[in-house]
Protein backbone atom coordinates (compact mmCIF):
# COMPACT_ATOMS: atom_id res chain seq x y z
CA UNK A 1 0.00 0.00 0.00
CA UNK A 2 1.32 3.79 -0.52
CA UNK A 3 0.86 6.24 1.66
CA UNK A 4 -1.04 8.81 0.13
CA UNK A 5 0.38 11.40 2.00
CA UNK A 6 3.14 13.28 -0.13
CA UNK A 7 6.81 13.07 1.07
CA UNK A 8 7.83 15.70 3.29
CA UNK A 9 10.02 17.17 0.72
CA UNK A 10 7.31 17.61 -1.32
CA UNK A 11 5.30 20.31 0.95
CA UNK A 12 6.83 22.97 0.35
CA UNK A 13 4.47 23.32 -2.84
CA UNK A 14 1.56 23.27 0.17
CA UNK A 15 2.06 27.30 -0.39
CA UNK A 16 1.32 27.45 -3.42
CA UNK A 17 -2.76 26.10 -2.63
CA UNK A 18 -4.04 22.99 -3.29
CA UNK A 19 -6.23 21.58 -6.47
CA UNK A 20 -9.03 20.99 -3.78
CA UNK A 21 -8.52 24.90 -2.54
CA UNK A 22 -8.78 26.31 -5.98
CA UNK A 23 -11.34 24.02 -6.74
CA UNK A 24 -13.79 25.35 -3.39
CA UNK A 25 -12.75 29.05 -3.87
CA UNK A 26 -14.07 29.05 -7.43
CA UNK A 27 -17.34 26.95 -6.07
CA UNK A 28 -17.30 29.67 -3.45
CA UNK A 29 -16.90 32.62 -5.65
CA UNK A 30 -19.23 31.41 -8.31
CA UNK A 31 -21.95 30.79 -5.92
CA UNK A 32 -21.69 34.18 -4.08
CA UNK A 33 -21.48 35.93 -7.18
CA UNK A 34 -24.71 34.38 -8.91
CA UNK A 35 -26.10 34.71 -5.92
CA UNK A 36 -25.96 38.12 -5.61
CA UNK A 37 -26.41 39.34 -9.10
CA UNK A 38 -29.32 36.83 -8.80
CA UNK A 39 -30.90 38.36 -5.18
CA UNK A 40 -30.22 41.64 -6.71
CA UNK A 41 -32.35 41.57 -9.55
CA UNK A 42 -34.81 39.52 -7.48
CA UNK A 43 -35.00 41.54 -4.58
CA UNK A 44 -35.13 44.47 -7.34
CA UNK A 45 -38.28 43.07 -9.14
CA UNK A 46 -40.00 42.46 -5.95
CA UNK A 47 -39.37 45.93 -4.43
CA UNK A 48 -40.68 47.77 -7.59
CA UNK A 49 -43.86 45.12 -8.02
CA UNK A 50 -44.60 45.56 -4.16
CA UNK A 51 -44.16 49.77 -4.37
CA UNK A 52 -46.56 49.67 -7.52
CA UNK A 53 -48.67 47.29 -5.89
CA UNK A 54 -48.93 49.37 -2.65
CA UNK A 55 -49.60 52.61 -5.24
CA UNK A 56 -52.60 50.70 -6.84
CA UNK A 57 -54.13 49.84 -3.30
CA UNK A 58 -53.96 53.42 -2.08
CA UNK A 59 -54.97 54.74 -5.38
CA UNK A 60 -58.25 52.47 -4.99
CA UNK A 61 -58.88 53.34 -1.59
CA UNK A 62 -58.55 56.89 -2.72
CA UNK A 63 -61.37 56.53 -5.30
CA UNK A 64 -63.58 54.66 -2.74
CA UNK A 65 -62.98 57.47 0.17
CA UNK A 66 -63.90 59.86 -2.75
CA UNK A 67 -67.05 58.83 -3.29
CA UNK A 68 -67.62 57.94 0.24
CA UNK A 69 -66.78 61.49 1.64
CA UNK A 70 -69.38 62.96 -1.71
CA UNK A 71 -72.22 61.02 -0.60
CA UNK A 72 -71.66 62.05 3.18
CA UNK A 73 -73.07 65.52 4.21
CA UNK A 74 -71.47 66.40 7.40
CA UNK A 75 -67.70 66.75 8.38
CA UNK A 76 -69.04 64.54 11.50
CA UNK A 77 -70.17 61.97 9.21
CA UNK A 78 -67.64 62.25 6.43
CA UNK A 79 -65.09 61.53 9.64
CA UNK A 80 -66.65 58.78 11.11
CA UNK A 81 -66.53 57.18 6.84
CA UNK A 82 -62.57 57.79 6.89
CA UNK A 83 -62.27 56.43 10.44
CA UNK A 84 -61.52 52.74 9.34
CA UNK A 85 -58.12 54.42 7.42
CA UNK A 86 -55.58 54.53 9.85
CA UNK A 87 -56.43 50.81 10.58
CA UNK A 88 -54.40 50.01 7.74
CA UNK A 89 -51.79 52.42 8.14
CA UNK A 90 -53.61 54.89 5.76
CA UNK A 91 -53.48 58.82 6.55
CA UNK A 92 -56.03 61.31 5.63
CA UNK A 93 -56.60 64.74 5.33
CA UNK A 94 -60.08 66.95 4.18
CA UNK A 95 -58.89 70.10 2.97
CA UNK A 96 -61.17 73.00 2.28
CA UNK A 97 -60.80 75.33 -1.83
CA UNK A 98 -57.41 77.26 -0.49
CA UNK A 99 -55.88 74.06 1.30
CA UNK A 100 -56.12 74.40 4.36
CA UNK A 101 -57.18 71.15 6.61
CA UNK A 102 -60.80 70.90 7.80
CA UNK A 103 -59.79 67.26 9.30
CA UNK A 104 -56.69 65.02 9.45
CA UNK A 105 -56.29 61.93 11.17
CA UNK A 106 -52.44 62.73 10.95
CA UNK A 107 -50.23 65.52 10.00
CA UNK A 108 -48.59 63.49 7.67
CA UNK A 109 -50.69 63.46 4.41
CA UNK A 110 -50.73 67.22 4.75
CA UNK A 111 -46.71 67.92 5.47
CA UNK A 112 -46.45 65.43 2.29
CA UNK A 113 -48.10 67.75 -0.22
CA UNK A 114 -47.33 71.72 -1.12
CA UNK A 115 -49.04 74.53 -2.53
CA UNK A 116 -48.40 73.77 -6.31
CA UNK A 117 -49.29 70.25 -5.44
CA UNK A 118 -52.62 71.33 -3.84
CA UNK A 119 -52.83 73.14 -6.85
CA UNK A 120 -52.52 70.63 -9.37
CA UNK A 121 -55.01 68.35 -7.71
CA UNK A 122 -57.33 71.46 -7.66
CA UNK A 123 -57.16 72.07 -11.69
CA UNK A 124 -56.43 68.16 -12.41
CA UNK A 125 -59.09 66.27 -10.00
CA UNK A 126 -56.25 63.87 -8.71
CA UNK A 127 -52.88 63.53 -7.55
CA UNK A 128 -50.46 60.43 -7.21
CA UNK A 129 -47.31 60.99 -5.95
CA UNK A 130 -43.76 59.95 -3.91
CA UNK A 131 -42.05 61.96 -1.52
CA UNK A 132 -39.73 61.46 1.67
CA UNK A 133 -41.06 62.93 4.75
CA UNK A 134 -38.54 62.84 7.79
CA UNK A 135 -36.69 60.47 5.97
CA UNK A 136 -39.34 57.77 5.21
CA UNK A 137 -40.56 57.75 1.53
CA UNK A 138 -44.56 58.29 1.34
CA UNK A 139 -46.75 57.36 -1.12
CA UNK A 140 -49.53 59.87 -1.51
CA UNK A 141 -52.94 59.62 -3.11
CA UNK A 142 -55.30 62.95 -3.66
CA UNK A 143 -58.96 63.22 -4.93
CA UNK A 144 -61.00 66.96 -5.81
CA UNK A 145 -64.35 66.65 -3.69
CA UNK A 146 -67.55 67.43 -5.87
CA UNK A 147 -68.44 70.00 -3.36
CA UNK A 148 -64.99 71.97 -2.85
CA UNK A 149 -61.87 70.92 -1.37
CA UNK A 150 -60.30 67.68 -1.37
CA UNK A 151 -59.26 64.47 0.21
CA UNK A 152 -55.76 63.53 0.58
CA UNK A 153 -54.39 60.12 1.56
CA UNK A 154 -51.02 59.06 2.74
CA UNK A 155 -48.84 55.82 3.69
CA UNK A 156 -45.74 55.19 4.24
CA UNK A 157 -44.29 52.96 1.95
CA UNK A 158 -42.76 50.35 4.65
CA UNK A 159 -46.61 50.26 5.97
CA UNK A 160 -48.06 49.34 2.34
CA UNK A 161 -45.27 47.02 1.69
CA UNK A 162 -44.65 44.95 4.73
CA UNK A 163 -46.34 42.14 3.91
CA UNK A 164 -44.59 41.63 0.55
CA UNK A 165 -41.42 41.92 2.13
CA UNK A 166 -41.74 38.94 3.71
CA UNK A 167 -41.42 37.87 0.10
CA UNK A 168 -38.14 39.29 -0.23
CA UNK A 169 -36.77 38.41 3.21
CA UNK A 170 -37.71 34.16 1.99
CA UNK A 171 -35.23 35.29 -1.32
CA UNK A 172 -32.70 35.89 0.68
CA UNK A 173 -33.02 33.00 3.18
CA UNK A 174 -33.51 30.68 -0.62
CA UNK A 175 -30.05 32.49 -1.75
CA UNK A 176 -28.15 32.19 1.41
CA UNK A 177 -29.20 28.43 1.96
CA UNK A 178 -28.18 28.35 -2.50
CA UNK A 179 -24.69 29.22 -1.13
CA UNK A 180 -24.29 27.19 1.16
CA UNK A 181 -25.27 24.24 -0.51
CA UNK A 182 -23.12 25.55 -3.70
CA UNK A 183 -20.03 25.64 -1.45
CA UNK A 184 -20.58 22.20 0.50
CA UNK A 185 -21.05 20.59 -3.23
CA UNK A 186 -17.76 22.23 -4.46
CA UNK A 187 -16.05 21.19 -1.01
CA UNK A 188 -17.17 17.31 -2.12
CA UNK A 189 -16.36 17.67 -5.43
CA UNK A 190 -12.63 19.21 -5.11
CA UNK A 191 -12.39 16.33 -2.61
CA UNK A 192 -13.11 13.86 -4.86
CA UNK A 193 -11.11 14.70 -7.62
CA UNK A 194 -8.16 15.62 -5.39
CA UNK A 195 -8.12 12.59 -3.58
CA UNK A 196 -7.25 10.45 -6.51
CA UNK A 197 -4.35 13.17 -7.84
CA UNK A 198 -2.71 12.73 -4.46
CA UNK A 199 -2.46 9.16 -4.70
CA UNK A 200 -1.17 9.61 -8.02
CA UNK A 201 1.90 12.27 -7.16
CA UNK A 202 2.36 10.03 -4.21
CA UNK A 203 2.57 7.04 -6.51
CA UNK A 204 5.06 8.94 -8.97
CA UNK A 205 7.20 9.99 -6.00
CA UNK A 206 7.41 6.12 -4.96
CA UNK A 207 8.37 5.41 -8.89
CA UNK A 208 11.55 7.91 -7.99
CA UNK A 209 12.37 6.56 -5.13
CA UNK A 210 12.96 3.26 -6.47
CA UNK A 211 9.72 1.52 -6.22
CA UNK A 212 8.10 -0.22 -9.14
CA UNK A 213 5.31 -2.24 -7.25
CA UNK A 214 3.69 0.63 -7.70
CA UNK A 215 -0.54 0.31 -8.93
CA UNK A 216 -2.80 3.79 -8.54
CA UNK A 217 -6.77 3.66 -8.65
CA UNK A 218 -8.23 4.75 -11.70
CA UNK A 219 -11.29 6.28 -10.06
CA UNK A 220 -12.88 9.63 -10.47
CA UNK A 221 -13.18 11.70 -14.22
CA UNK A 222 -11.94 10.40 -16.77
CA UNK A 223 -9.07 12.65 -17.21
CA UNK A 224 -7.68 12.02 -13.53
CA UNK A 225 -8.39 8.06 -14.41
CA UNK A 226 -6.33 8.74 -17.71
CA UNK A 227 -3.31 10.23 -14.88
CA UNK A 228 -3.80 6.74 -13.42
CA UNK A 229 -3.46 4.90 -16.24
CA UNK A 230 -0.92 6.52 -16.98
CA UNK A 231 1.54 6.00 -14.24
CA UNK A 232 0.29 2.40 -14.23
CA UNK A 233 2.06 2.29 -17.48
CA UNK A 234 4.92 3.95 -16.52
CA UNK A 235 5.71 1.56 -13.46
CA UNK A 236 5.23 -1.28 -15.73
CA UNK A 237 7.34 0.40 -18.55
CA UNK A 238 10.49 1.27 -15.91
CA UNK A 239 10.17 -2.35 -14.21
CA UNK A 240 10.29 -3.79 -17.67
CA UNK A 241 13.42 -1.28 -18.62
CA UNK A 242 15.55 -2.05 -15.43
CA UNK A 243 15.23 -5.83 -16.11
CA UNK A 244 15.98 -5.79 -19.37
CA UNK A 245 19.49 -3.06 -18.17
CA UNK A 246 20.11 -5.90 -15.33
CA UNK A 247 20.14 -8.78 -17.52
CA UNK A 248 21.93 -6.43 -19.86
CA UNK A 249 24.91 -5.70 -17.34
CA UNK A 250 25.05 -9.32 -16.24
CA UNK A 251 25.64 -9.98 -19.78
CA UNK A 252 27.89 -7.74 -20.39
CA UNK A 253 29.91 -8.64 -16.48
CA UNK A 254 30.34 -12.05 -18.08
CA UNK A 255 31.79 -10.91 -21.30
CA UNK A 256 34.08 -8.83 -19.63
CA UNK A 257 35.00 -11.63 -16.89
CA UNK A 258 35.94 -14.44 -19.40
CA UNK A 259 38.80 -12.17 -21.37
CA UNK A 260 40.02 -10.58 -18.25
CA UNK A 261 40.39 -14.09 -16.56
CA UNK A 262 42.04 -15.13 -19.50
CA UNK A 263 44.30 -12.32 -19.30
CA UNK A 264 45.38 -12.26 -15.69
CA UNK A 265 45.74 -16.55 -15.90
CA UNK A 266 48.42 -16.15 -18.39
CA UNK A 267 49.71 -12.74 -17.31
CA UNK A 268 50.02 -15.05 -13.78
CA UNK A 269 52.14 -17.56 -15.72
CA UNK A 270 54.34 -15.35 -16.97
CA UNK A 271 55.17 -13.54 -14.27
CA UNK A 272 56.10 -16.37 -12.25
CA UNK A 273 58.06 -18.14 -14.28
CA UNK A 274 55.70 -20.89 -15.32
CA UNK A 275 55.14 -21.01 -19.26
CA UNK A 276 58.91 -21.99 -20.65
CA UNK A 277 60.37 -19.50 -23.41
CA UNK A 278 59.29 -21.46 -26.47
CA UNK A 279 55.28 -21.53 -25.71
CA UNK A 280 55.75 -17.47 -24.95
CA UNK A 281 54.57 -16.43 -28.59
CA UNK A 282 52.23 -18.30 -28.20
CA UNK A 283 50.97 -17.15 -24.91
CA UNK A 284 51.81 -13.72 -26.13
CA UNK A 285 49.44 -13.93 -29.21
CA UNK A 286 46.36 -15.54 -26.92
CA UNK A 287 46.60 -12.77 -24.31
CA UNK A 288 46.75 -10.09 -27.26
CA UNK A 289 43.64 -12.02 -28.91
CA UNK A 290 41.39 -11.95 -25.91
CA UNK A 291 42.71 -8.26 -25.19
CA UNK A 292 41.68 -7.04 -28.57
CA UNK A 293 38.41 -9.20 -27.76
CA UNK A 294 38.51 -7.29 -24.42
CA UNK A 295 38.59 -3.85 -26.36
CA UNK A 296 35.75 -4.14 -29.44
CA UNK A 297 33.45 -4.86 -26.70
CA UNK A 298 34.19 -1.90 -24.62
CA UNK A 299 34.53 -0.16 -27.79
CA UNK A 300 30.60 -1.05 -28.95
CA UNK A 301 29.53 -0.20 -25.36
CA UNK A 302 30.86 3.09 -26.01
CA UNK A 303 29.33 3.56 -29.30
CA UNK A 304 26.25 2.32 -28.28
CA UNK A 305 26.39 4.66 -25.44
CA UNK A 306 26.79 7.56 -27.92
CA UNK A 307 24.25 6.61 -30.02
CA UNK A 308 21.24 6.10 -26.83
CA UNK A 309 22.81 9.43 -26.01
CA UNK A 310 22.30 11.50 -29.56
CA UNK A 311 26.10 11.87 -29.42
CA UNK A 312 27.20 10.44 -32.58
CA UNK A 313 28.94 12.96 -34.68
CA UNK A 314 27.13 12.86 -38.38
CA UNK A 315 28.96 14.78 -41.40
CA UNK A 316 26.71 14.50 -44.20
CA UNK A 317 28.27 15.07 -47.83
CA UNK A 318 27.80 13.75 -51.56
CA UNK A 319 28.42 9.73 -51.17
CA UNK A 320 28.98 7.50 -53.75
CA UNK A 321 27.42 4.10 -52.41
CA UNK A 322 28.84 2.47 -55.21
CA UNK A 323 32.24 3.56 -54.78
CA UNK A 324 32.11 3.20 -50.88
CA UNK A 325 31.39 -0.79 -51.79
CA UNK A 326 33.83 -1.27 -53.55
CA UNK A 327 36.40 -0.29 -51.09
CA UNK A 328 34.66 -2.35 -48.43
CA UNK A 329 34.42 -5.17 -50.86
CA UNK A 330 38.20 -4.77 -51.32
CA UNK A 331 38.99 -5.27 -47.83
CA UNK A 332 36.82 -7.94 -47.04
CA UNK A 333 37.28 -10.28 -49.68
CA UNK A 334 40.55 -10.47 -48.18
CA UNK A 335 39.35 -10.98 -44.88
CA UNK A 336 37.22 -13.83 -46.48
CA UNK A 337 39.44 -15.35 -48.61
CA UNK A 338 41.81 -15.98 -45.35
CA UNK A 339 39.31 -18.05 -44.01
CA UNK A 340 38.46 -20.09 -46.99
CA UNK A 341 34.42 -18.35 -47.30
CA UNK A 342 33.77 -16.61 -50.87
CA UNK A 343 32.98 -13.42 -51.48
CA UNK A 344 30.94 -11.89 -54.38
CA UNK A 345 29.92 -8.22 -55.42
CA UNK A 346 26.89 -6.93 -57.00
CA UNK A 347 27.32 -3.69 -57.84
CA UNK A 348 26.22 -1.38 -60.90
CA UNK A 349 29.09 0.03 -63.22
CA UNK A 350 28.35 3.59 -62.73
CA UNK A 351 27.79 5.43 -59.71
CA UNK A 352 24.47 6.09 -57.06
CA UNK A 353 24.60 8.98 -54.78
CA UNK A 354 23.19 9.39 -51.44
CA UNK A 355 23.54 12.50 -49.05
CA UNK A 356 25.08 10.76 -45.89
CA UNK A 357 28.48 10.19 -43.90
CA UNK A 358 30.65 8.22 -45.34
CA UNK A 359 32.85 7.23 -42.61
CA UNK A 360 29.30 6.08 -40.29
CA UNK A 361 28.12 4.19 -43.83
CA UNK A 362 31.37 2.43 -43.69
CA UNK A 363 31.13 1.72 -40.39
CA UNK A 364 27.25 -0.07 -40.95
CA UNK A 365 28.94 -2.43 -43.83
CA UNK A 366 31.88 -3.16 -41.90
CA UNK A 367 29.46 -4.69 -38.70
CA UNK A 368 27.42 -6.13 -41.02
CA UNK A 369 30.58 -8.10 -42.86
CA UNK A 370 32.04 -8.78 -39.18
CA UNK A 371 28.36 -10.40 -38.31
CA UNK A 372 28.17 -12.66 -41.41
CA UNK A 373 31.61 -13.65 -41.43
CA UNK A 374 31.98 -14.42 -37.53
CA UNK A 375 28.95 -17.45 -38.66
CA UNK A 376 29.35 -18.04 -42.23
CA UNK A 377 31.07 -21.54 -42.81
CA UNK A 378 34.27 -22.26 -45.41
CA UNK A 379 33.40 -22.81 -48.46
CA UNK A 380 29.94 -20.63 -48.19
CA UNK A 381 29.18 -17.29 -49.91
CA UNK A 382 29.11 -13.38 -48.57
CA UNK A 383 27.22 -11.33 -51.12
CA UNK A 384 27.61 -7.67 -50.87
CA UNK A 385 25.02 -5.92 -53.41
CA UNK A 386 24.02 -2.14 -53.97
CA UNK A 387 21.11 -0.95 -55.85
CA UNK A 388 18.54 1.41 -56.66
CA UNK A 389 15.23 0.89 -56.06
CA UNK A 390 11.90 3.04 -56.21
CA UNK A 391 8.83 3.47 -54.97
CA UNK A 392 7.11 6.23 -56.80
CA UNK A 393 7.72 9.14 -58.40
CA UNK A 394 8.99 11.13 -54.98
CA UNK A 395 10.33 8.23 -53.32
CA UNK A 396 13.53 6.66 -53.91
CA UNK A 397 15.79 4.47 -52.17
CA UNK A 398 19.77 3.60 -52.59
CA UNK A 399 19.90 0.09 -51.62
CA UNK A 400 23.40 -2.04 -50.26
CA UNK A 401 22.55 -5.33 -48.81
CA UNK A 402 24.97 -8.08 -47.04
CA UNK A 403 24.04 -11.95 -47.55
CA UNK A 404 25.59 -14.60 -46.04
CA UNK A 405 25.61 -18.85 -46.20
CA UNK A 406 25.16 -18.93 -42.62
CA UNK A 407 23.09 -20.86 -40.35
CA UNK A 408 20.10 -18.02 -41.21
CA UNK A 409 17.93 -16.72 -38.74
CA UNK A 410 14.31 -17.92 -37.57
CA UNK A 411 11.09 -16.05 -38.32
CA UNK A 412 11.03 -15.40 -34.76
CA UNK A 413 14.16 -13.84 -35.04
CA UNK A 414 13.32 -11.56 -37.38
CA UNK A 415 11.73 -8.94 -35.36
CA UNK A 416 14.07 -9.16 -32.36
CA UNK A 417 17.36 -8.78 -34.86
CA UNK A 418 18.26 -5.79 -33.73
CA UNK A 419 16.78 -5.44 -30.22
CA UNK A 420 20.07 -5.26 -27.57
CA UNK A 421 21.62 -8.99 -26.78
CA UNK A 422 18.23 -10.75 -28.04
CA UNK A 423 20.17 -13.47 -30.42
CA UNK A 424 23.18 -13.31 -28.26
CA UNK A 425 21.38 -14.53 -25.09
CA UNK A 426 18.79 -16.97 -27.97
CA UNK A 427 22.51 -18.66 -29.82
CA UNK A 428 25.02 -18.53 -27.63
CA UNK A 429 27.08 -21.65 -26.82
CA UNK A 430 25.07 -22.66 -30.60
CA UNK A 431 26.66 -20.95 -32.64
CA UNK A 432 29.69 -18.31 -33.07
CA UNK A 433 28.38 -14.76 -31.22
CA UNK A 434 29.62 -11.52 -31.17
CA UNK A 435 28.98 -9.06 -28.23
CA UNK A 436 25.47 -8.91 -28.44
CA UNK A 437 25.75 -5.20 -29.52
CA UNK A 438 26.85 -4.87 -32.87
CA UNK A 439 23.28 -5.53 -35.40
CA UNK A 440 21.88 -2.58 -31.96
CA UNK A 441 25.02 -0.58 -32.87
CA UNK A 442 24.22 -0.72 -36.99
CA UNK A 443 20.54 -0.31 -36.28
CA UNK A 444 21.34 3.26 -34.58
CA UNK A 445 23.64 4.50 -37.29
CA UNK A 446 21.25 3.75 -39.77
CA UNK A 447 18.59 5.89 -38.22
CA UNK A 448 20.64 8.57 -37.75
CA UNK A 449 21.51 8.41 -41.05
CA UNK A 450 17.49 8.76 -42.03
CA UNK A 451 17.55 5.27 -43.70
CA UNK A 452 15.97 1.92 -42.55
CA UNK A 453 17.58 -1.20 -41.98
CA UNK A 454 15.62 -5.02 -42.31
CA UNK A 455 16.33 -8.15 -41.38
CA UNK A 456 15.36 -11.25 -43.94
CA UNK A 457 16.48 -14.85 -45.07
CA UNK A 458 19.13 -14.77 -47.89
CA UNK A 459 19.33 -16.95 -51.18
CA UNK A 460 22.29 -18.11 -50.04
CA UNK A 461 20.49 -19.65 -47.39
CA UNK A 462 21.54 -17.35 -44.30
CA UNK A 463 20.58 -14.29 -43.10
CA UNK A 464 20.17 -10.89 -45.97
CA UNK A 465 20.45 -7.50 -43.80
CA UNK A 466 19.16 -4.40 -46.51
CA UNK A 467 20.19 -0.91 -46.03
CA UNK A 468 18.01 1.63 -47.03
CA UNK A 469 18.99 5.34 -47.54
CA UNK A 470 16.91 8.19 -49.17
CA UNK A 471 17.75 8.92 -52.18
CA UNK A 472 16.26 12.03 -54.94
CA UNK A 473 14.04 10.04 -57.34
CA UNK A 474 16.50 10.75 -60.67
CA UNK A 475 20.13 9.65 -59.29
CA UNK A 476 23.14 10.88 -60.57
CA UNK A 477 25.16 8.83 -62.38
CA UNK A 478 25.26 7.01 -65.83
CA UNK A 479 23.55 3.39 -64.45
CA UNK A 480 20.86 3.09 -61.91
Amino acid sequence: MIDPRPPASTRRFATRGSLAQRISLLAVAVAVITALLAGLLAIGLVSSANQTSARKRLARLADLAQTTVADTGTRAAQRRALRALPGVNVQWALLDGQGGVLAASAPLARKSVTASDIGGLTSSGSLSLTRSVAGSTVLVEGRRLPAGGALLLAQRRADATRADDRIIRRIELALVVGVVIAIALGLVVAYRIARPLKRTAAAAHALALGHRDVHVGTQGPSEVAEVGHAVNTLAVALSHSEARQREFLLSVSHDLRTPLTAITGYAESLADGVVPASEAPHVGAIMLTEAQRLNRLVSDLLDLARLDAQEFRIDLGQVDVCELARAAGAVWADRCAGVGVRFSAELPAGSLFVQTDASRLRQVLDGLFDNALRVTPAGAWIVLAVRAESAGPLTAWVVAEVRDGGPGLAEEDLPVAFDRSVLYERYRGQRQVGTGLGLTIVHGLVSRLGGVIEAGHAPEGGARFTVRLPAPPSLPGPDR
